[in-house]
């Protein structure tokens, strides 16, 4: 399926690992510039090397910024101007009683899940608008819809996402510019891959048997009964991208193996 992305250049946020490293690299086989970003030019010097290294051909560029202030994106802004695919990836998360959640906190994940992403899409949409063509999408979370109890703010701005999203895809009506909020599950990513080996250690358990405990008692809802890989969360990300979605608008799409039980 031929998604018509060549030479549509792509930013991915937060992408020299996980979900964000898998949705650059599928975008780029697909025949896009993408530009990755991370916090260190170690990082994403390492991510353009693995996503050249998988496929010769591609077109890949790194940023290095970090979205914890508004200094992020105005470095990312400065040195790429306009985008065709804006994939607003970035996020931070950590589990925390809520009792124990400090104001300094909920900030923080304020800024870097949610103002990061408003910040690049109020920059590029204007580009987008001018030549009627293009993509915007933020990583949302299925937490966004079931709360978790044990990261409430995380929570919070992953439902304050699917909200900009949204009203961004109503401001943009009837134009080629489409907005739209991914929700990812339980993935095997790299921060999850460190949560499930250290709960091992400190159980004494494999990484397997935390993970069916996981399914089993924390998220018994999904349908999956695993950690979606980052490439299947990709896979969608990379379609919503397109040329073929433009149908797809102001929508909240879930990737989150079955764990969220309301069908709407």
């Amino acid at each position: 399926m031929d998604l018509k992305l060549n030479n549509k250049v792509a930013l991915v946020t937060g992408s020299t690992a996980g979900i964000g490293f898998a949705i650059a690299q599928a975008l780029a086989v697909e025949g896009a510039h993408v530009y990755v970003n991370g916090r260190t030019q170690q990082r994403v010097d390492a991510a353009m090397a693995a996503i050249r290294s998988h496929a010769a051909t591609t077109k890949v560029d790194g940023i290095v910024a970090d979205f914890s202030s508004s200094a992020g994106a105005e470095a990312v802004i400065a040195n790429l101007p306009a985008v065709d695919v804006l994939v607003n990836n970035v996020g931070i998360f950590e589990p925390k009683p809520f009792a124990e959640i400090p104001d300094a906190d909920w900030y923080r994940f304020f800024e870097v899940n949610v103002m990061s992403g408003v910040r690049l899409s109020r920059h590029y949409l204007a580009g987008m608008l001018r030549k009627n063509w293009g993509r915007i999408l933020f990583i949302s979370s299925e937490s966004a819809v079931q709360i978790p109890p044990e990261m409430v703010h995380y929570g919070m701005s992953k439902t304050a996402q699917v909200a900009v999203a949204r009203g961004i895809a109503e401001s943009v009506a009837g134009t080629g510019v489409t907005v739209n909020s991914v929700l990812p599950g339980p993935t095997a990513s790299e921060g999850v891959g460190s949560f499930v080996e250290a709960m091992a250690k400190q159980q004494n358990k494999s990484k397997q048997v935390v993970e069916k405990e996981f399914f089993e008692y924390v998220r018994p809802s999904s349908l999956l009964k695993r950690f979606a890989t980052v490439d299947e969360v990709a896979a969608m990300v990379t379609y919503l991208a397109g040329e073929l979605s433009s149908a797809t608008n102001g929508a909240a799409l879930r990737v989150d193996g079955g764990v969220v039980r309301a069908i709407l």
